[in-house]
């Protein structure tokens, strides 16, 4: 099934954020070889396109798990909850509407 993970960054976590990035990266590069992955991405703080320019306000990411419970798991473990990223995690399921494919 799948869920949606939204995270809220913490005031001032830019510089944790990217020290934590490598290894965040690398569990995303694992679901994504795996195809679990719908989409995922860090929510910008401005419309600009650059994320360095626009500054980040968090991060959502829909994928499939096994379980909700398994979501919740995967999500409290990331390197970006461990360092302080992320904050205000919401897990939900997500039925996915568009596009059909």
């Amino acid at each position: 099934m799948l869920y949606v993970i939204l995270a809220d960054d913490a005031p001032g976590s830019r510089p944790r954020r990217e020290a934590a990035r490598p290894g965040h990266m690398a569990r995303m590069a694992e679901m994504e070889a795996a195809g679990r992955i719908v989409v995922s991405g860090p929510r910008l703080a401005s419309d600009h396109p650059d994320p360095a320019t626009a500054g980040i306000a968090g991060s959502v990411i829909v994928a499939e798990f096994e379980s909700l419970g398994a979501a919740r798991a995967w999500a409290q473990d990331d390197p970006y909850v461990a360092a302080g990223v992320w904050t205000n995690l919401v897990v939900q399921p997500f039925h996915k509407g568009f596009p059909r494919s």
